[in-house]
């Protein structure tokens, strides 16, 4: 596990609690929760690996970390002012944000090459924040 994932782990766990946490390679992680003010915190280093967060409700919270090659995330919001933080670091990664709802906040960050990310928002107030460093990199974002 690098120390950067180490780092984000430890900031989870003081915000969030226990956090989700997989460490080398074909990892497969899954949550999902309904209501509001919930919180998730994963992380993930090594290759191919898979995260999916489900969230439904409102004011809920998710910050994810990938370090390595060829990691999928995905992360699904419903409802209102949820707040996503996703930060892939590494090659040929791919991450994907959909927020249905109203005043959704994204806020994602690749680096290395070879990644691509894309977010999605529909209702009104949607607020995206897209980072990427490195070469060959692709972000789209659509807004509704």
């Amino acid at each position: 596990m690098t120390l950067k994932t180490l780092i984000s782990a430890a900031a989870l766990t003081l915000a969030l609690g226990m956090p989700a946490l997989a460490d080398g390679g074909g990892n497969v992680v899954r949550l999902e929760q309904h209501g509001h003010y919930n919180a998730i915190g994963a992380g993930q280093d090594g290759s191919r690996n898979r995260l999916t967060v489900t969230q439904d409700g409102w004011r809920n919270g998710t910050v994810a970390t990938q370090d390595g090659h060829r990691n999928r995330m995905v992360v699904g919001q419903t409802g209102w002012r949820n707040g996503a933080v996703a930060l892939q670091d590494g090659r040929c990664n791919v991450l994907g944000i959909a927020q249905f709802g109203r005043r959704n906040a994204a806020d994602v960050e690749q680096a290395g090459r070879c990644n691509a990310l894309g977010v999605i928002q529909t209702g009104r107030g949607g607020d995206v924040t897209v980072r990427q460093g490195g070469r060959g990199n692709v972000a789209v974002v659509v807004q509704d």
